[in-house]
């Protein structure tokens, strides 16, 4: 029904991914080479064509598209407009959350590896970042639930910001797990902030757990930041929204949106959300099946032409962490690998990926793959990461 194979030339639009580095293939930063559902597409030209842009109010029928879509996606019940704070995206709504919750010299905790626009975050809020390393057992990460209740322990630590589903590693933390995470934060007295914005792609046998359907004691103690541009491909227009059960968290919410200065969405965030929630559904699940057809022609293409590479498996996002450390060579040392090895990629192969250490120190010896892109340029992808490795 949809046409995902199409080749769009971005060359040249001034698009980071494609004009950052000039005459490449880029395979890095989070975004989709897939146009946006034709819904999101007619709605916007609808809005261009009236012509004029001036303030607007989000009306009832924004925050109805919110509650329906969560409702029958996930089974989210209960949003409220008194529920949501919106804003221009998630790195401002958790930026906000943090100075909400915090005050300067407080520790926020992060599940490591984790997004690097976490650590920016928790900086300008005058933070500290408390690093909890996830476990890498039998080629799946977990949560080293010892080790994150030691630091919830911590008298500095306030926040847990947690990337649900997780970016970079590809885990989508089950009912269970959340829980666990959410009792540990309520004993310590730590509150948590659930960056969603990948909650829309996971895959097969791998459902997404909003943190705000946990039981209600656990949910109240949080705040859930959503948005539908990962999903739809639309990060460029920029809306989000943030959740919280409380009302006095909701004040908190909108007194740091307003503080920041980030209280104000666009006129075409507002209809893009719009048309995502209420029509973009099928659109939506035809791009989770291609997706995970590319996450198995990455499996694939590994194990036959490049065993060398590995990756856990892929639960949720587009985004694919490759275990590079087996490239080594014999007497070099893993520290400074990801870097190596990225440059390597981009001097010999004109290929770009994201080097692992910028998600943490617990990402030497990975790189992190963007998978949201035709077959055809995956495949060539996939060559050049070969070829590239195998000159290393």
């Amino acid at each position: 029904m949809f046409d995902f194979d199409e080749t769009i030339d971005r060359r040249g639009t001034e698009s980071v991914k494609w004009d950052e580095f000039p005459g490449t293939l880029p395979m890095w930063v989070a975004d989709m080479d897939f146009r946006t559902a034709p819904c999101v597409r007619e709605a916007l030209q609808r809005r261009l064509d009236h012509g004029v842009f001036g303030y607007e109010f989000l009306p009832d029928t924004y925050f109805e598209s919110i509650s329906r879509w969560f409702s029958s996606r996930h089974g989210w019940e209960g949003i409220k407009r008194e529920n949501i704070v919106p804003t221009t995206g998630v790195i401002a709504a958790y930026s906000a959350a943090i100075k909400a919750m915090t005050v300067p010299g407080d520790k926020v905790i992060v599940m490591t590896p984790c997004y690097n626009a976490f650590f920016p975050a928790i900086r300008n809020n005058k933070c500290e970042t408390l690093r909890c390393p996830l476990r890498l057992e039998n080629g799946r990460f977990s949560i080293d639930f010892e080790d994150f209740e030691e630091k919830a322990a911590d008298p500095r630590a306030r926040v847990l910001l947690l990337c649900n589903p997780h970016n970079p590693v590809g885990r989508v933390w089950t009912r269970e797990e959340l829980t666990r995470v959410g009792e540990i934060c309520l004993s310590h007295n730590v509150f948590v902030i659930s960056d969603e914005i990948h909650c829309e792609l996971t895959y097969p046998g791998h459902d997404y757990t909003p943190f705000a359907t946990l039981p209600a004691e656990l949910a109240s103690n949080s705040v859930s930041c959503i948005s539908p541009t990962k999903a739809f491909n639309i990060a460029g227009i920029q809306i989000a929204n943030i959740f919280a059960h409380e009302k006095e968290i909701v004040r908190k919410m909108d007194r740091a949106i307003n503080d920041n200065e980030c209280c104000d969405v666009n006129v075409f965030g507002a209809t893009a959300l719009q048309a995502a929630y209420n029509e973009g559904g099928p659109w939506l699940d035809e791009l989770r099946k291609y997706l995970w057809d590319n996450a198995m022609t990455v499996y694939e293409f590994l194990r036959k032409e490049l065993p060398e590479v590995t990756a856990p498996p892929l639960e949720g996002t587009y985004l694919m962490w490759l275990d590079c450390r087996k490239a080594l060579h014999e007497g070099e040392e893993v520290e400074g690998l990801s870097e190596r090895l990225t440059e390597h990629l981009l001097d010999k192969v004109k290929l770009v990926l994201s080097t692992g250490t910028i998600y943490g120190e617990e990402g030497e010896g990975f790189m992190r793959l963007n998978i949201a892109c035709p077959r055809e340029t995956l495949k060539e992808g996939l060559r050049r990461l070969r070829d590239g490795v195998l000159s290393y």
